[in-house]
């Protein structure tokens, strides 16, 4: 039955190597957009850092929210 469809193992090479290729493409595309998603939309703001400080009974001076804030940037290693 293999002979009739002419079996050679060609066509299931093709296929693996474009399942590779894909997972490997779709890995890179899905990690630029989530790159990109995280720098147009960061996971905090200032305003929530703001809200931190006065949730812990401080008021935060502008140098204390701009130094959180590129402490934040600087451990995010995105």
């Amino acid at each position: 039955m293999l002979t009739f469809f002419g079996w050679d193992g060609g066509w299931f090479g093709l296929v693996m190597a474009a399942l590779i290729l894909g997972a490997v493409a779709g890995f890179f595309g899905a990690r630029y957009l989530i790159k990109k998603q995280l720098q147009d939309n960061p996971p905090i703001t200032e305003d929530q850092i703001r809200a931190m400080y006065r949730s812990m009974g401080r008021k935060p001076t502008e140098a204390q929210i701009r130094a959180t804030m590129n402490a934040m940037k600087k451990n995010s290693s995105l």
